[in-house]
Order: C-alpha cells, then sequence, then structure tokens
C-alpha cells in the first residue's frame, strides 16, 4: 500500500501541473522566482552573491580619475586661450600708442618737405651771392637778409625735429645719400662724398630726402 500511494505522487503533481482552465485547457505552470534566478545564473557560476573583485571595485575611481584628466586639460585649454588674448591686447594696445606717438611726431612730415624746398633755394641764393666790398649798401642788406632769414627757418626746423644733412667729406651711405655721379679724384679714397648738390633732411630720425651727393672714384 505504501509503494502504491508512493508511486501515485508524482502523478498527483503531474495532474495539478496540468489542471484545467475554465476553458478546458492545461494552465502551463508559472516559474518561482528561484527558477528564474537558476535560469539566467550562467552555466559554471553560482546564485549566489559573487564577492566584486579589487579592478571592479577601482573601475568608479579610474572614471573620476578619467573625468578630471578631461577637466584639467579644458581648465589648460582655457588658460592658454586667456593668456593668448591678454597678449594679443596689450600688442594691440601697444601698437596704438606707438601709433598715436608717430602721428604726433610726424605730423609736420608733409610740410617740412615743402619747406625744405625753400630752405634749399634760400641756400643757393646765398651760394650765387658773393660778399664783395664793393656791393652797394643795398644789395649787402638784401644778402644778410636772406641769411638771417634761412638761419631762423634752420632754427625752426630743428625745433621740431628737422636736421639737415650736408654730407661733404663723409663715406657713402645709401641708407641716408643718393649717389648722382662718380667723380674722378686722386686725393679722396672711392665712396667718398665730394660734392653735395642738395642737401638731405631727417626729421626725428625718419629720412624726409635723401642728400644727392657725387663720391670719388679713382682716375
Amino acid at each position: 500500500m505504501q509503494d502504491q500511494k508512493t508511486s501515485d505522487a508524482p502523478e498527483e503533481k503531474a495532474a495539478e501541473e496540468a489542471k484545467p482552465n475554465e476553458n478546458g485547457q492545461a494552465e502551463p505552470q508559472q516559474e518561482t522566482v528561484a527558477e528564474k534566478e537558476a535560469a539566467e545564473t550562467p552555466a559554471g557560476e553560482e546564485a549566489d552573491d559573487v564577492l566584486l573583485t579589487d579592478e571592479e571595485i577601482l573601475d568608479p575611481m579610474a572614471l573620476m580619475q578619467t573625468e578630471i584628466d578631461s577637466l584639467r586639460a579644458e581648465v589648460a585649454k582655457l588658460k592658454d586661450q586667456a593668456l593668448r588674448a591678454m597678449a594679443d591686447a596689450e600688442n594691440t594696445r601697444r601698437r596704438a600708442e606707438r601709433d598715436k606717438s608717430d602721428a604726433v611726431k610726424y605730423a609736420s612730415l608733409p610740410l617740412l618737405r615743402d619747406l625744405v624746398k625753400v630752405a634749399d633755394n634760400m641756400s643757393r641764393a646765398l651760394a650765387h651771392v658773393a660778399s664783395d666790398e664793393e656791393e652797394s649798401a643795398g644789395a649787402k642788406a638784401l644778402r644778410d637778409g636772406v641769411a638771417l632769414t634761412e638761419k631762423e627757418m634752420l632754427a625752426a626746423f630743428n625745433r621740431h625735429g628737422a636736421t639737415k644733412i650736408d654730407p661733404a667729406g663723409e663715406t657713402l651711405d645709401p641708407e641716408r645719400h643718393e649717389a648722382m655721379i662718380e667723380i674722378p679724384d686722386e686725393n679722396a679714397e672711392p665712396g667718398t662724398i665730394v660734392q653735395v648738390f642738395e642737401p638731405g633732411w631727417i626729421l626725428n630720425g625718419r629720412l624726409i630726402r635723401p642728400a644727392r651727393v657725387g663720391v670719388a672714384r679713382k682716375p
């Protein structure tokens, strides 16, 4: 009798599992939570809690360090951009100051370029009027007046930073002198200025007009 009851237990269990529903169809047995966990657990692994490895514990810290490095790189980039912008602003400020200074320093340049021609004509006039004891009082007064006018004009030029270049006897400087001709001369070194046709002018270090000269060469 006991064996018969034991053999009937699986049949009863199977009957319960295949118990029909209202439509007369057998309802599938629902999986328990334990059975689901057992089915989702990969083969070779236990369903119990698994201890995390050191590498898995350090992963969040590695991610945080990566984020920190990225932020540091961004800060360095922004700092570099800020320094460049500051340098550009400083260069612009200095350039503006230099331009302003040059504008004041060379404001009279166009006027001086015209006035030096007048000074040249005065010098030519005085060079052609020789001092003569027999000259009339009127001619002498005229010559002295022209000389005085030239002197005052040169003084005015100097007050405004304009300087006359009279390079007779100097060595030719292409940046300040313009050689017009070569003159054979035994007593002068080649390249020496032996004649000045027209003096040059400089305004605050900037060349207004080069001196036009004749230079010596070997005969």
